[in-house]
């Protein structure tokens, strides 16, 4: 792979870790440009995952007080988590190259909806999760006291994990935009704001990505499945960096710049996908 090349996908790593600490769906940024240069979809994928999970690391090293805050609440949600990213990573494995060719530009293009949607899609399912617990605690008559008790531990309901597991299952898949996703399901679920929940985020970003690339390094050793680890070398070394020392950068860019960067790389990926 050229030097331009490993230059461009460190660049892109960096603003991708950023923006996953901050909001999520840095893939956006890494993936299309490794489409860009002509590496198949899967192969792309896989890449793209094993180094992209270094500024999920950065992120959580960031975010560790606001973690240990809610570490005692959130062992079954992890295991929910890595569960279901594991069967998504299993399944892009299995996937045939053609369906490949297929759906991850539709998938690129579903992230890039979310991406240009994100606060009227999380705005939206935020406020049916309120009007939800809303209708719950009337029908229990729950007293202040009560509805503060069960607001310290929102991680453990059923609503929340079935919802972050098919999240999941995504994100072991495809990666791109799922922060976004959970950002939605728990800001929904929670009651709580975007902030309050992005460390949470930021943690089960970090077991999805974990999960897959461990599957995907396995199948590397196992199975033959390739891996560009050049290229997933300088993804890492950029994304390690941005995840850590960006995120502050990420927050102070406007939403119009960091949306636009995606939409323009993604835009050019696709492209590139179906002229190349």
């Amino acid at each position: 792979m050229e030097p331009v090349s490993l230059i461009i996908l460190f660049v892109m790593g960096t603003l991708a870790g950023a923006i996953n600490a901050a909001v999520g769906s840095g893939s956006l940024l890494t993936l299309p440009v490794l489409l860009a240069l002509g590496i198949p979809p899967g192969v792309s994928v896989r890449s793209n995952t094993v180094g992209i999970l270094f500024s999920t690391i950065g992120s959580v090293v960031g975010y560790r007080r606001e973690i240990a805050a809610e570490q005692k609440d959130l062992g079954p949600l992890m295991v929910v988590v890595a569960v279901t990213a594991t069967l998504g990573s299993v399944l892009l494995l299995v996937s045939p190259s053609e369906a490949l060719d297929v759906v991850v530009p539709v998938l690129i293009v579903l992230a890039l909806v979310m991406v240009i949607f994100q606060k009227r899609i999380t705005g939206m399912v935020q406020a049916v999760g309120e009007r939800r617990a809303a209708r719950r605690a009337r029908r229990r008559r729950q007293t202040l006291e009560e509805a503060a008790a069960g607001e310290r531990s929102p991680y453990r309901s059923p609503g929340l994990l079935g919802a972050m597991g098919a999240a999941s299952i995504y994100g072991g898949y495809f990666t791109a935009a799922q922060g976004i996703l959970y950002l939605g399901v728990l800001g929904a679920t929670t009651g709580r704001s975007m902030g309050a929940v992005n460390s949470v985020k930021n943690l089960a970003s970090l077991v999805v990505n974990l999960a897959a690339a461990i599957v995907y390094v396995i199948a590397y050793f196992a199975l033959g499945a390739e891996i560009i680890w050049v290229a997933t070398a300088a993804i890492a070394l950029g994304a390690l960096l941005g995840g850590y020392f960006g995120a502050h950068l990420a927050k102070k860019l406007p939403d119009a710049v960091l949306r636009g960067v995606i939409v323009v790389v993604a835009l050019f990926a696709l492209v590139r996908q179906f002229t190349g």
